[in-house]
């Protein structure tokens, strides 16, 4: 298919510098914004939300609404506030999931529930959601309040549904892509929208920008759940397993849980369902994920959208800023080699 090419897995190592660099300049001015925006009188907040907003993250949803912005040749400045906006939803979902969870890193730092606790975590993810929704009604556009609020109401659902698969040994694969659709996609998909929708272009970019962001948001979650089983917890930036421990109903697991015989179901319903786990029980779960071959299988779903992505680009012109979103759906894939 257009844009990826299988042949590049092995001989080329994509990175995000060619998106850095073409978006640099705007993305200065949007960092700046989010410093403006995250200050408040009581100290706390811009303490606890500067830990977390200053940690390490590559900024690539904001990046995809200024990247969307640039591929359709708008020349005004609305989507630099509506950039930060998204990261403040992204960041405040982060401060939210870190309680959930219980996570004591992120991004190999210690997670600000970890530092200050999971009272303060959870008032500042309010705060920080509260301020994408003051600038989301500063840019005046019912349409961008539209999408994304949606988005915001949707990445809860999803958390929601996480929660509610968490555990149960019957989860499918459609109920996983439903969660990793709801509680990650949609934002890649409204980020890379909003761009198109301030410059006003035609509907079918507008579509074709939104599919972009949402397949590429599920590759990346399918990358990052196939990751909490393969990667080095350095490269991961938190505990590799995380998900295992937790219980997280990922695509390896539920690939594998299809797989599997009476043996390694009861191995499944200790370690998942009744939470019942050893040192061990992690690299036996790994093996049994090489054993059936859900790790490479998840791998290939994540392809799958990565080509559905690429192939949504090929409505715009050949220039600098689609061959850099093309370089990082590629890198998105590239973390799972």
């Amino acid at each position: 298919m257009p844009g990826l090419s299988k042949t590049a897995d092995a001989t080329r190592k994509p990175d995000m510098s060619a998106l850095s660099a073409l978006v640099a300049s705007d993305l200065k001015r949007v960092n700046a914004l989010i410093l403006d925006r995250m200050q408040s009188p009581v100290a706390l907040i811009p303490q606890l939300a500067g830990h977390i907003i200053a940690a390490g993250g590559k900024r690539l949803r904001p990046m995809l609404t200024l990247a969307s912005a640039k591929l359709v040749g708008y020349r005004g400045d609305r989507h630099l506030a509506l950039s930060a906006a998204v990261e403040f939803i992204h960041t405040a979902t982060l401060l939210h999931d870190d309680v959930v969870d219980a996570s004591d890193l992120r991004r190999g730092l210690a997670t600000a529930n970890a530092v200050w606790g999971n009272k303060p975590s959870v008032l500042v993810g309010d705060f920080l959601f509260s301020r994408a929704f003051q600038l989301m009604v500063e840019d005046g556009s019912l349409e961008v309040l539209r999408i994304l609020s949606s988005a915001s109401a949707v990445i809860a659902e999803g958390e929601v549904l996480q929660l509610v698969t968490a555990n149960d040994l019957a989860t499918t694969e459609e109920a996983y892509l439903q969660v990793i659709g709801a509680k990650t996609a949609v934002l890649f998909a409204a980020a890379s929208e909003i761009g198109a929708v301030v410059a006003e272009r035609p509907e079918e970019e507008v579509k074709a920008l939104a599919r972009f962001g949402q397949s590429l948001g599920m590759a990346f979650q399918l990358i990052d759940d196939m990751l909490d089983f393969s990667a080095r917890e350095a490269e991961l930036g938190k505990a590799v397993g995380d998900d295992f421990r937790d219980g997280k109903m990922t695509l390896p697991i539920v690939l594998a849980l299809k797989a599997a015989d009476d043996t390694e179901r009861a191995f499944w319903r200790r370690t998942l369902e009744d939470q019942e786990q050893t040192e061990a029980d992690l690299e036996h779960a790994i093996g049994l994920l090489r054993k059936h071959g859900t790790l490479d299988a998840t791998l290939e779903r994540a392809r799958f959208y990565a080509e559905d992505a690429a192939n949504a680009l090929m409505l715009f012109p050949d220039q600098p800023i689609r061959r850099a979103l093309l370089d990082v759906i590629e890198f998105c894939l590239q973390r799972g080699y």
